[in-house]
């Protein structure tokens, strides 16, 4: 098994995609007005519209903005340069600045405008490396 995506449902859409293009620096393929992927090399984050959800018999289950207790994570290269990138293209609520945390990885924490929360984190110890498979 492998995790292929995961799929953020959103009202306002056009925001959500515009965002997350923001914050990875990758464009969306939008595949209709109302559902976009952005395609990282390990895993696809999918944008969908509160508007789709009737036609797959999702709107009794699924709420956008909703969510508090999952965090989508990326893995940079360096999280206080991807801070300065970020802040400087668009309005990011940070609920973290760039911490080390004691399992070994720099992390920085936000917030998309659903209220999302968002982790930014680069390995930094040599124990961090080794479990992510880098040297």
């Amino acid at each position: 098994m492998q995790l292929a995506s995961t799929r953020i449902v959103t009202a306002d859409f056009d925001r959500l995609v515009a965002f997350y293009e923001a914050v990875t620096g990758l464009p969306a393929t939008h595949y209709t007005p109302d559902f976009a992927e952005i395609r990282t090399p390990g895993a696809t984050l999918a944008i969908q519209s509160t508007r789709t959800l009737a036609l797959s018999g999702l709107d009794a289950v699924a709420e956008a903005a909703a969510n508090r207790s999952a965090i989508i994570e990326f893995q940079v290269g360096d999280v206080d340069t991807e801070q300065a990138r970020i802040a400087s293209s668009i309005d990011v609520t940070v609920v973290q600045p760039p911490t080390t945390m004691p399992w070994g990885n720099r992390s920085l924490l936000l917030r998309d405008p659903d209220g999302t929360l968002i982790n930014l984190f680069a390995p930094v110890t040599p124990e961090a490396k080794q479990r992510l498979g880098q040297s």
